[in-house]
């Protein structure tokens, strides 16, 4: 039988209420965060500033397909973290990537997140 003036499940989320107080925990960008992606950006990130990476040496290198690689990167462009330059090495097409400014920040950012977030998993010893 259901009582109709029982109280909410205090443990149920309300999509109504503020967010709960900060507990420290960091915030991850979602556009790195995903595993594709965070290896895309990690491995543009060992080249110095300014360098690009041919997208069919990408492609190896991460053991992607050209289609996943290409959504991936879409994705990462699309928030300004990494610039494709598409040109010809003679007749040949050639897709080259870098990583911006913008997403060597965001990476910069993330990898502190993360670390702040693993340096607090399981409390203080």
């Amino acid at each position: 039988m259901s009582d109709d003036n029982a109280s909410p499940d205090d443990t149920a989320p309300d999509s109504t209420a503020p967010d709960g107080p900060d507990l420290g925990v960091p915030d991850l960008d979602p556009v790195i965060h995903a595993q594709a992606r965070l290896r895309v950006v990690a491995t543009l990130n060992v080249l110095p500033d300014g360098d690009e990476m041919a997208f069919n040496s990408m492609k190896r290198l991460l053991g992607m397909t050209a289609g996943n690689l290409s959504v991936h990167l879409t994705k990462l462009e699309d928030a300004g973290y990494v610039r494709i330059n598409k040109t010809h090495r003679g007749r040949t097409p050639v897709t080259f990537v870098a990583l911006t400014k913008r997403g060597r920040l965001a990476f910069e950012e993330y990898t502190k997140a993360i670390r702040a977030l693993l340096d607090n998993a399981g409390g203080k010893q």
